[in-house]
């Protein structure tokens, strides 16, 4: 998981049902803006992107963004924002004012806490200085800048626009603009990758000092260039060894991992993804975004929204494509599936103010996981031990049925 987007749900049943209770308190509230168009598709990507046309629809697209979040209100009513993120595609391809009409739309509509992180997710190839001046002023006070590698061939080899010394620009000109807290994303595992090779790309990102580094390693996923025409990727001996060297150069450089492919400076994590991670709420209003909210009788609801942006656009078409309450049977894992990703885990206590069932409900599949050296003996804490990390999709199949 990058540091972007909120993983889509895999809704599979799970343990027994349980009695679910109200909830005593709602979570916390986060909302994800989705801007779908890019200068161009990359042959990796996955994510709802579409290549830009010459001249994009930005005021019909906040008008419609806008009109989407009106849709969602009656279900956050008297609550307030924690966190924005405008994830895409390449959401720095919208101007500032388009961006402040929309921040002030949706600030009129859901108060902003005092402290609300706006992250903007940028790729170096769409870098102003001027228009970046001016998106710190909106109030937008987190960058998140798609490096992947700073290698010509690799970058080449990966679809991207921008070349090495315009991703070392970009942060710079980052911070020149105000910005003190962002984050570099930066991928391994790339087409004919030595461990030389990654270990560079990750020094020269940590040289650049961002306050968070997502270092994740390159899948091929279906639906995109890559699946039907598979690159040469390194030997999975190649892919433990990068891992292995590249936490350490992180760790010694004092950046912390605190996710499975997320590593911040001292109190810099990345607060609206730590939102996801431990089953936060969050709206998520544009074409394909995905959503997910909480309801005081104890109701859990996913949402989804028309992914295609003619479609989103058209009037007559409903912005939400669908929703799914979820079970009994499937909080378990839905819960898991986000809380195992952090390497502490989250507190025990967190399951059931945030699915409404009882710790109990999880006792027989904890054991087994626990038996299997998957997960920590630790009754205070839910968390995967070292071995449960590398080996996740095997721990959350005990909360399978």
């Amino acid at each position: 998981m990058t540091d972007s987007h909120p993983a889509s749900s895999l809704i599979i049943g799970g343990a027994a049902s349980s009695p679910r209770a109200p909830l005593p308190t709602l979570p916390p509230l986060a909302l994800y803006i989705h801007i779908p168009w890019c200068v161009r598709k990359c042959p990796y990507c996955d994510f709802n992107s579409h290549t830009a046309s010459p001249v994009l629809p930005e005021e019909e697209y906040v008008d419609a963004l806008l009109a989407d979040l009106d849709q969602d209100l009656h279900a956050v009513y008297g609550r307030e924002i924690s966190s924005i993120f405008f994830g895409g595609g390449t959401p720095s391809l919208f101007s500032a004012q388009a961006l402040g009409r929309l921040l002030k739309g949706v600030e009129q509509r859901i108060p902003f806490a005092h402290d609300i992180e706006i992250t903007l997710e940028a790729n170096p190839g769409t870098f102003e200085q001027e228009k970046f001046v001016a998106y710190r002023k909106l109030g937008i006070n987190r960058l998140s800048i798609g490096i992947q590698s700073f290698q010509q061939q690799k970058l080449e080899a990966l679809g991207r626009i921008h070349n090495g010394d315009e991703a070392v620009r970009a942060a710079g000109m980052a911070r020149q603009a105000g910005f003190d807290n962002f984050n570099l994303d930066l991928m391994h595992g790339l087409p004919d990758q030595s461990l030389d090779d990654a270990l560079s790309d990750l020094r020269q990102a940590i040289e650049l000092q961002p306050t968070h580094i997502s270092w994740y390693q390159l899948t091929l996923e279906p639906n995109t260039v890559f699946w039907n025409q598979p690159p040469v990727l390194p030997e999975d001996d190649t892919l433990w060894d990068i891992q292995e060297a590249g936490q350490a150069l992180l760790a010694a450089h004092g950046y912390a991992q605190y996710e499975v492919s997320a590593y911040a400076q001292p109190g810099r994590p990345a607060r609206h993804n730590l939102n996801y991670w431990s089953f936060g709420d969050f709206i998520g209003i544009g074409a394909g975004a995905h959503g997910k909210l909480s309801h005081p009788d104890g109701r859990i609801v996913r949402t989804w929204k028309t992914r295609l942006p003619k479609d989103y656009l058209n009037p007559a078409k409903s912005f939400q494509a669908g929703e799914k309450a979820l079970s009994n049977d499937e909080m378990p894992f839905e819960f898991l599936m986000n809380a195992l990703r952090l390497t502490a885990g989250v507190e025990s206590r967190l399951y059931p103010e945030r699915t409404g069932l009882p710790l109990e409900s999880l006792a027989e599949h904890r054991r087994q996981a626990e038996q299997s050296g998957l997960m920590q003996v630790e009754p205070s804490r839910l968390a995967a031990t070292e071995r449960g990390q590398l080996f996740l999709n095997d721990l959350l199949q005990k909360f399978l049925s």
